[in-house]
């Protein structure tokens, strides 16, 4: 089969690698679609970072090269000894993260921690294939409501729809979220569906913002607009119930706890390249928090299945699709010059 086979920065290419054969608990999956991530951009320009290099993953006992690919859904097409639950079929999302069970964090059920954490397609070969083998543990079920297309996004709309839960919002607040990438997106649709609808995301780029209007959102254009003083105006003085960082760059962040209430949290969903300069002096003053998101767990999984399920996400404008030929030009290349949001690739494309 073909697979888009990590080997070093600025090296991705289409080879042709061996159909992988489901272990003992492990499934085979026919791939419908598999999202391009950010942090795949990450190990492409500038990595390796997470993908092993010189000594095997603790928990896959895979390093350098990999088949990349995190966000994916597909057809379970064969299944190893001791699966149980699943058939030959079966439509899924994949939750791609290893755990160990045993650290901590496990143990305590916040396995999105896990000491030892792992990912599918960055730890071991993935879901730009074909075919890819996961374990059954990873596994979540489509129903027949929520194509392929919208499955491969359940991954990174389950990271944005996990650091909504850390907010503790409530119908009727408000809130704000900084970038308008797919996070921010992802960020806005969750909150969208949990009833949160006073929601403002603040954005510099005119491409995004038009993006994301279309889903709904209203927003704003910080170069243009005092936020933390339109926030004070629209509340009352009271501010924000919370904001969220999807762009990952100083000056929301600074914004963003200028602009939240009186021990309200800023919750830091970006990953950040280097070290922020952070007005500590507004959490002390106001008793406002910064509160880190990584990942999710099956609850979010399920979560945003059922919110899709409801029609509560909307891909116009900002997700495309193409085929894994176009992986590197098309996909990586193009998300990286800003002229995609969101690509998906077919694997048979």
């Amino acid at each position: 089969m073909r697979a888009a086979v990590y080997h070093g920065p600025n090296s991705v290419s289409v080879d042709e690698v061996p159909v992988p054969a489901p272990g003992p608990g492990e499934v085979l999956v026919e791939v419908g679609f598999n999202g391009i991530c950010g942090t795949d951009l990450h190990e492409y320009f500038a990595g390796p970072i997470f993908v092993p290099d010189g000594a095997p993953h603790p928990l896959t006992g895979k390093e350098l090269p990999l088949v990349m690919g995190h966000e994916f859904s597909g057809t379970i097409r064969d299944t190893g000894s001791g699966v149980t639950g699943w058939a030959t079929g079966d439509r899924v999302a994949v939750e791609p993260v290893y755990r160990c069970g045993a650290c901590p964090p496990c143990k305590a059920g916040h396995y999105n921690i896990c000491q030892s954490i792992g990912f599918h397609g960055l730890m071991s070969d993935g879901g730009m294939a074909r075919f890819t083998t996961v374990p059954d543990y990873m596994l979540h079920r489509l129903p027949d409501s929520v194509s392929l297309e919208l499955g491969a996004l359940v991954e990174p709309m389950s990271v944005a729809y996990h650091a909504t839960t850390l907010a503790d919002l409530h119908p009727g607040d408000t809130a704000l979220v900084f970038g308008a990438g797919p996070i921010g997106i992802g960020v806005f649709q969750a909150l969208r569906g949990q009833g949160i609808e006073n929601t403002l995301v603040v954005e510099p780029s005119a491409t995004r913002r038009a993006a994301i209007e279309r889903l709904g959102a209203r927003t704003v254009d910080p170069a243009a607009v005092d936020v933390p003083a339109l926030v004070a105006d629209e509340t009352g003085g009271a501010m924000a119930d919370a904001a969220f960082d999807a762009a990952g760059v100083a000056a929301a962040v600074r914004t963003a706890l200028a602009s939240v209430g009186a021990r309200r949290p800023t919750v830091a969903v970006a990953i950040y390249e280097k070290p922020l300069e952070t007005p500590l002096l507004e959490l002390v003053m106001h008793e406002s928090r910064i509160q880190g998101s990584l990942c999710y767990t099956g609850v979010d999984f399920e979560a945003v299945i059922a919110l899709m399920a409801e029609g509560r996400y909307d891909t116009t404008g900002w997700v495309e699709k193409i085929g894994l030929a176009q992986v590197v030009e098309d996909g990586f290349e193009a998300l990286h010059r800003g002229e995609k949001m969101k690509v998906l690739i077919d694997p048979v494309g």
